[in-house]
């Protein structure tokens, strides 16, 4: 296969081995995923879930991409931001990995990792950001050598607050998908409904959002009675309007002209719908890569540790400790 750079995602439930060559050919990410029992993410089950799968995990990358030991160069791994136990994971594998095959080892900011390979999968080339994720909802610009959060979440991320929502309703971890599924087939038999017939609070405050009080609301309709799919409807309806309106906003802040969608909710085809409507009414683009390239993935993490290796050096062993607090704006952007 040639030169590759393997990376490694280990920030929450998904555990993903990916590679990009050095000119950015991505190849297929091998992942697995951590659903629990009951509840949420916990955060100690999913690193013995990581742990557990680490070595088969590896190898069935390796095999299904046709990568062997001598074709890899480098070594990415996530370094933040993210659960402190997952993360602890994919840094030690990704130091063993690096010892023992004797390659740089490079550790990236998961979040600045979404945009790069939006940027490479789709073209785009100083877009406006709509990071929608489980543990994060920011919308984000590059300005100077920073990747900027010009707006965010308060509280918690709107992929947490869809789980939190499915969960509620006894909807398997994650949520997301369900909802979605849920929301599309009750508007196909009710095309003409309007959100005021299901109310829920609207979260834009300035340039952030928030998005507890819309998750409250959404449960207390349920309990009043309102059927489960007007609600997911709804939900989606008014989570993904305070979303676009704020990229929005950014847009005519920064005078770019590209939207970017990206986390694990791009993959929703709703909020797909509103972002390109926004942009076509302001001469804009949006974009997004495809729904494997929005999840958590390791080809990503191996895409911005290639682009950080060509404008600087590797990280030293001391130098890779995880960041679980680590901030999209904490990262120098020395690339282009």
């Amino acid at each position: 296969m040639g030169d590759v750079i393997v990376g490694i995602e280990s920030t929450a439930h998904t555990f993903s081995f990916g590679s990009v060559t050095h000119d950015g050919a991505p190849s297929n990410s091998t992942s697995a995923l951590y659903r629990p029992e009951t509840g949420g993410i916990h955060p100690r089950e999913a690193a013995d879930h990581h742990s557990q799968h680490a070595h088969d995990l590896l190898q069935k990358f390796l095999q299904d991409n046709q990568i062997s030991n001598d074709d890899i160069t480098a070594i990415a791994f996530s370094q933040g931001p993210g659960l402190g136990p997952c993360l602890r994971i994919g840094a030690t594998v990704a130091r063993t990995l690096s010892e023992q095959l004797e390659i740089p080892l490079v550790g990236v900011n998961h979040c600045v990792a979404h945009i790069e390979i939006g940027r490479n999968q789709t073209g785009c080339d100083d877009p406006v950001l709509l990071y929608v994720s489980g543990g994060n909802t920011q919308v984000i610009a590059r300005a100077g050598d920073r990747y900027k959060v010009i707006g965010e979440t308060l509280d918690i991320g709107i992929g947490n607050m869809l789980d939190k929502f499915a969960r509620n309703q006894g909807i398997a971890f994650p949520g997301g998908p369900k909802i979605e599924k849920l929301a599309s087939e009750w508007h196909a038999l009710n095309p003409d409904a309007d959100v005021s017939d299901c109310p829920l609070p609207y979260s834009v405050q300035g340039m952030d959002l928030n998005f507890s009080g819309l998750l409250n609301a959404a449960q207390l309709r349920i309990n009043e009675g309102k059927e489960l799919g007007q609600v997911c409807w709804s939900l989606q309806e008014h989570a993904f309007t305070a979303c676009v309106e704020v990229a929005e906003r950014a847009l005519a802040h920064t005078g770019k002209t590209e939207l970017l969608l990206g986390g694990g909710v791009a993959c929703n085809e709703r909020i797909r719908e509103m972002s390109r409507l926004m942009c076509e009414q302001r001469s804009a683009e949006a974009t997004w890569p495809e729904k494997r390239f929005c999840v958590d993935n390791g080809t990503m993490i191996a895409e911005l540790g290639r682009r950080m290796l060509e404008v600087s050096s590797p990280i030293l062993y001391h130098e890779s400790d995880i960041n679980p607090s680590l901030r999209t704006d904490h990262t120098i952007v020395e690339w282009d």
